[in-house]
């Protein structure tokens, strides 16, 4: 998967949600690339996952890589954890991505409406929401 997001026509092909996130480790200072399902809101990138090791590198609104088929492109990285950001945004990224709630273990109501239970849950267990802001 990760080198299919590098190629620029076939990452388009990939998935038009899908990017990597180039994040630089805080004590090794190593690069890691990592895959995300990403939903545009409000001129920023919100990033649904349940807590990974990897997250840790992004407390405080750190600067990382976003490659969307194309060249990186520098943003902030600001990770959301309180229940109500995570409640609030959570639902905004299971709205948009359907593939993104379910690999997260979040349902939907007979109406079409992401399962706040299942949000809620996803928050209980380390679920957060990261918030990609491009650079100026």
């Amino acid at each position: 998967m990760r080198g299919l997001l590098r190629v620029p026509l076939l990452s388009k092909l990939v998935g038009k949600r899908l990017a990597t996130l180039h994040v630089k480790g805080r004590k090794s200072g190593k690069v890691y690339d990592i895959p995300i399902a990403y939903t545009r809101h409000d001129g920023q990138l919100l990033v649904g996952t349940n807590l990974r090791p990897w997250v840790k590198n992004l407390r405080g609104n750190v600067p990382v890589e976003v490659s969307m088929g194309g060249s990186p492109t520098p943003m902030l990285a600001d990770v959301a954890e309180d229940e109500r950001s995570v409640m609030e945004l959570y639902e905004i990224v299971a709205r948009d991505n359907k593939q993104n709630a379910a690999f997260n273990g979040i349902g939907y109501n007979p109406d079409g409406s992401p399962c706040k239970a299942d949000i809620y849950q996803s928050w209980q267990q380390g679920g957060v929401v990261i918030r990609l802001t491009p650079l100026a």
